[in-house]
């Protein structure tokens, strides 16, 4: 049986083949959107992580959304910075906003620290931000060094650029002066959005709350709950349609080997047996359609403006997820060569 299954492939090598297309660019946008779901966290733990940071002081009863802090004093940041095991307070602000550079707005996460303090971005092609006026922005932002852009009336020029620091769906952070930042959010006063601590502090000062990096990327990434949800969904439908290219082909070829089973049939062949030929056919098709899906997906990730990170796992369920799909295709056929009698082998003899 496996002998005539791979005889019937290699006969229908061009209809195989584009099913295997088909299949496996549906295969490719699953692994993309699986991507883009993860991409959400991956951005939102880039930054935070980031910030140099191991806990962040925030405004008690916050949600603890990075881009989404409640403004507090900065008067807190000598208070916290006596707390019994923090070795280092500095303020941050995070809060988005949009810049025009002369080509338009754009959106963009503005991110005020001390300079030299926590908060500052590590890796930056250039040169850190060290005076009033200057600014580090992610390269999603399209700015380059020396180029210069605007923000509710403030001019800042770009001195250094950073990779993989952005938030919300791929909007670029822009770091600047802790000062700077205050006065194109809060019109100068001493308003933050939060305390970036290391050390062990135990506690907050009264009416304030104590959050570890991972509550923090775990309560923003909450906000983009609704997104990644849409995105799921939309991973499901791409495997349905995936299911049905492979099943449409099965039947296909079912429906023109009809004389074929009833051979097959009449010389002892169950239902079983014909379905494993079946199956084969279709795992065969889904499997091939995973490998190149695979491959393609990789070099497909640069189309998004958004951050995509595969997660391993997606590349560990493609397999089992073709061979179900292949198993679940053949059905659509099995039905075709087990009513076909087995008299139709001698028709016109």
């Amino acid at each position: 049986m496996l002998t005539i299954t791979l005889q019937d492939l290699r006969f229908r090598t061009r209809q195989f083949v584009i099913a295997i297309v088909g299949a496996g660019l549906v295969f490719a946008m699953t692994l993309l959107l699986a991507g883009l779901a993860a991409g959400f966290g991956t951005e939102i733990n880039e930054t935070v992580q980031g910030m140099g940071a191991t806990s962040w002081v925030v405004a008690g009863g916050s949600a603890g959304r990075i881009a989404n802090l409640s403004p507090i004093a900065e008067s807190a940041v000598p208070a916290v910075s006596h707390l019994p095991g923090v070795t280092r307070a500095d303020p941050v602000v995070v809060v988005p906003q949009a810049l025009n550079a002369g080509h338009g707005a754009v959106s963009v996460t503005l991110i005020g620290y001390r300079p030299g303090g926590l908060g500052a971005p590590a890796d930056v092609t250039g040169h850190a931000v060290v005076r009033n006026g200057e600014a580090v922005v992610d390269t999603a932002l399209g700015l380059r060094i020396g180029e210069h852009f605007a923000l509710s009336g403030h001019t800042f020029t770009v001195v250094g650029t950073v990779n993989n620091r952005t938030l919300l769906g791929g909007i670029g952070d822009a770091y600047v002066s802790l000062t700077d930042a205050q006065a194109v959010v809060f019109g100068g006063r001493p308003i933050i959005g939060a305390v970036l601590v290391t050390g062990t502090p135990r506690t907050a000062p009264p009416g304030y709350e104590l959050l570890s990096n991972s509550q923090i990327e775990k309560a923003s990434l909450a906000q983009m709950a609704s997104a990644v949800s849409s995105i799921d969904n939309s991973r499901f439908f791409m495997w349905v349609i995936a299911a049905i290219i492979v099943a449409a082909l099965v039947y296909v070829t079912a429906l023109e080997r009809t004389r074929d089973f009833a051979v097959l049939k009449a010389v002892g062949s169950t239902t079983g047996r014909l379905f494993v030929g079946l199956a084969a056919q279709a795992v065969i098709v889904a499997l091939v359609a995973a490998v190149a899906a695979a491959i393609v997906s990789n070099f497909m990730t640069g189309i998004f403006a958004q951050p995509v990170d595969i997660p391993v796992s997606a590349y560990v369920a493609l397999p089992l997820s073709a061979l179900a799909v292949g198993l679940l295709a053949s059905l659509a056929a099995l039905r075709r060569a087990a009513s076909v009698d087995p008299s139709a082998a001698f028709a016109g003899a």
